[in-house]
């Protein structure tokens, strides 16, 4: 059974950066697409960011340029690395995993799932 763990949320000030960091743990065919989702509050979650098994990465569009998605060498460890901070960042962020070999964006195809770290961003 895979598990996530994200940690690395807190408070900034806008235009500030956080990285985000999320443990994984289980078999590694199962968590081959790694990705970052938020959700704020009265909304529903949305996808951010995510990294297939061969590297390849895509962003929606309202983080490109500003938010990087990376993991270690030993796919244990996923990390958003997130630059110039809006306030409209402000949301609950969860890690997922899923056994996709590709890449994709829709939250169905992550079999897996961290409880969140919130970000705060203030103006």
């Amino acid at each position: 059974q895979v598990q996530l763990e994200e940690s690395g949320g807190g408070l900034v000030q806008a235009g500030g950066s956080l990285r985000l960091s999320c443990a994984a743990s289980g078999p590694i065919a199962e968590r081959r697409l790694l990705g970052w989702f938020r959700q704020a509050p009265g909304k529903e979650r949305e996808f951010q960011a995510a990294m297939a098994w061969s590297g390849v990465t895509t962003y929606a569009d309202s983080v490109k340029g500003r938010f990087t998605i990376s993991r270690d060498n030993g796919m244990n460890t996923v990390y958003l690395q997130m630059n110039s901070l809006k306030p409209e960042d402000t949301a609950v962020y969860y890690c997922a995993a899923g056994r996709s070999l590709g890449i994709t964006t829709s939250q169905g195809n992550y079999d897996y799932w961290g409880r969140g770290t919130q970000v705060t961003v203030s103006s």
